[in-house]
This record gives structure tokens, C-alpha cells and sequence, in this order.
């Protein structure tokens, strides 16, 4: 990655145990399940899959165990063409999420996380002319907060873009927001960053608040209902969704995330950006599991040949 051109990812790497049921169980009850799979996830590695499979150069920071797990994650990072020689392994565990999907592909998340724990300023710092070099640097919030506000702060001395997906929902210091290029959060975490906009059905008085904490763009991700975008070179715009029939919704927002910055490199505008990103996302939704269900550049470009764009409207 010597052209500053490729993403970096810096982020959580995960070993996913799916389990799958007729639904959700309610607190303190046992369901019987449907079936049973274990699966590479981690939003970060997710997001480089993402970018891996759309044939983007992608770079992956972060860390995995001295586990069994830790070694397959590895290799099936690679396998997705993603460049792991900066993921390091740690003794111990690597990253675990367990995670419950319903027939009707909702699912609920608990993430163990292990090696990820460890990823931290230092790793920043021996990774900084890989960071210096990238095109756009993504992150989440699965990696100890100081590392990603050390993280923030490189990238803006630096002049990166960093695009934040803000998940799970923590307290953020306002000096990782004013250096963030794009903030995506879904109605859950933006109703966490901006309890006063906290009706998600207004998503431009939402995205407003989040827009004045500091980051120069914002897409809301709603789902099924699409996203809303804005920033402070552009004006507010409903990205819809693509309708398509849901498998398992884990790991749509990972491939939003990994198309748009992709589709940013690529040059395309913010709002061409996005529905790109859409189109990814509503083909990972129809599919089971996470960085599986990432879509190749050509099924993306098929897709959006195949179905009516979204409409974009301010």
C-alpha cells in the first residue's frame, strides 16, 4: 500500500457462534433452535471482507488470539484478499460474538471480546506509515476507546479521512467527533448520540444534531427504511432502500460501511456513494452469516442494473 490510495481498517476480529431460532427469546426463557454455525465476523474484520470482496486494496489493523480461532480468522481474512501483516496475535482468546438470529433474520449480539481488548495506542503508532498512506481509514467501536480517540487524532494530523461507524454505542469525547470525516450510525446509536432527536422517524433533525457535535458527515442508517445523509459540503438526502427478502440482517451495516468507503475511493460522489452502499447491503441481508454475505463489485454493479435506483431526493 505504498500509494495513498487503499482503506485501512482498524477494528474487531471476531469468530461468530450463530445460533438460529424461530425468534428472539425474552429474558429468561429457552427456545429450541433451528441449526447451528460458527462464522469469522467483527465489525472491523466484516468491513474489510466488504472491501476485500468489491476488490478494493484494504490493509487490516487489529488482533486475534493464540487460539485455534485466531489462525482461521487470519486465513479467511486473506482469503477475502484483505492484507493482514498488521494484525498481531496476542496470548489468549481471540474475539467471540454470540449471536441469535430469528426466521424473520432479526438478531441480538453479545460480543466476548478477547484479543481485541489489547489493540491499542502503541499498535496505532507501529502501524502509522500504513495509516499515513491509506486513502480512508475506517474504525468502530469494538477496540478500547482511547485507542480509537489516538487513532482519531492521527488521522487528522495526518489528513486521513476516518469514517467511524459508532457501534456498539459508547461515549465519545468531542475530540474523536471533530475528527471524524464520516459518523454512521443506525437509529439505535443515533438515538444514543442525540437523545433530543431521539424520534427516529425524523431522521434530518437527527442527523442535524449529530452534524453539529463536530463531524464533517453523517449517514443515518435505518435499515429497511434506507439512510439519510448529510455534511457540511452537502445538503440533506433520503438514500431508500433497496425491498428485498431478509435471510439474516447481520452484518448489513458492515457492508454499508466497507461499500460507501469504497465507493468514495473509487470517486464517486457522497449520494452515489451511498446507494452503492445500499445496493451492497440489501445483497448481504438476502444471504446467511456475516463476511459470507459480503457481495463482489460485479454482483453489487448487476444489482444496481437490475433494479430501480433509489430515489435521492433532498
Amino acid at each position: 500500500m505504498s500509494a495513498r490510495s487503499g482503506i485501512v481498517v482498524v477494528g474487531s476480529i471476531n469468530m461468530d457462534l450463530v445460533a438460529t431460532a424461530s425468534r428472539i427469546p425474552s429474558v429468561g426463557e429457552t427456545i429450541i433452535g433451528t441449526g447451528f454455525q460458527v462464522n469469522p465476523g467483527g465489525k472491523g474484520a466484516n468491513q474489510a471482507v466488504a472491501v476485500g470482496r468489491l476488490g478494493y486494496p484494504v490493509r487490516m489493523i487489529g488482533r486475534v488470539g493464540d487460539d485455534a480461532f485466531g489462525s482461521q480468522l487470519i486465513a479467511n481474512l486473506q482469503s477475502a484478499g484483505v492484507d493482514c501483516r498488521s494484525v498481531a496475535v496476542s496470548e489468549g482468546s481471540s474475539g467471540v460474538a454470540v449471536i441469535l438470529v430469528s426466521e424473520a433474520g432479526d438478531n441480538c449480539i453479545v460480543v466476548a471480546p478477547g484479543a481485541n481488548a489489547l489493540v491499542s495506542p502503541e499498535d496505532i503508532d507501529a502501524n502509522i506509515e500504513v495509516i499515513r498512506s491509506a486513502g480512508m481509514v475506517l474504525a468502530q467501536l469494538e477496540i478500547p476507546i482511547e485507542t480509537v480517540e489516538h487513532l482519531a487524532a492521527v488521522c487528522s494530523r495526518e489528513s486521513v479521512p476516518l469514517m467511524l461507524d459508532p457501534a456498539p454505542a459508547r461515549s465519545l469525547g468531542k475530540s474523536i467527533l471533530q475528527n471524524v470525516t464520516w459518523f454512521t450510525p443506525n437509529e439505535i446509536e443515533a438515538a444514543f448520540y442525540a437523545p433530543a432527536a431521539a424520534d427516529t422517524e425524523n431522521s434530518a433533525q437527527a442527523a442535524q444534531v449529530l452534524l453539529e457535535s463536530g463531524c464533517g458527515g453523517i449517514v443515518l442508517k435505518m435499515g429497511a427504511r434506507g439512510a439519510y445523509m448529510t455534511s457540511t459540503s452537502i445538503s440533506g438526502s433520503d438514500v431508500t432502500s433497496f425491498p428485498v427478502n431478509a435471510v439474516d440482517t447481520t452484518a448489513a451495516g458492515d457492508a454499508f460501511n466497507g461499500a460507501f468507503a469504497t465507493a468514495l475511493m473509487l470517486g464517486k460522489p457522497p449520494l452515489e456513494s451511498a446507494t452503492f452502499a445500499a445496493a451492497a447491503a440489501a445483497l448481504s441481508v438476502t444471504r446467511p452469516g456475516a463476511q459470507a454475505s459480503m457481495a463482489t463489485r460485479d454482483e453489487v454493479e448487476a444489482f444496481l442494473t437490475l433494479h430501480t435506483s433509489p430515489s435521492a431526493h433532498p
